[in-house]
């Protein structure tokens, strides 16, 4: 559920993209906090579901920590 998914979150700071959707091929695998496919993920990023990204460097893109709490509580609730 919800709660479980927030234990292992950060209150600030940045996560990256597999941190947030998890990678199961990582060793050990990284469990998804939102179990959702990078296309899925890029696409409700565009429409405005998901929270906008932040560039920490040229190749490197990252999301507050607050917006990815926020973000699951919205789902939580049931409210996208």
């Amino acid at each position: 559920g919800g709660k479980s998914a927030m234990r292992g979150l950060p209150e600030t700071g940045f996560l990256r993209l597999k941190q947030i959707i998890g990678d199961r091929n990582a060793n050990p695998p990284i469990p998804p906090i939102i179990p959702i496919g990078r296309s899925s993920w890029w696409d409700g990023i565009k429409k405005g579901r998901f929270p906008k990204p932040v560039k920490l460097g040229p190749h490197t893109t990252a999301w507050k920590a607050e917006d990815i709490r926020a973000l699951v509580v919205r789902l939580a609730m049931g409210r996208l």
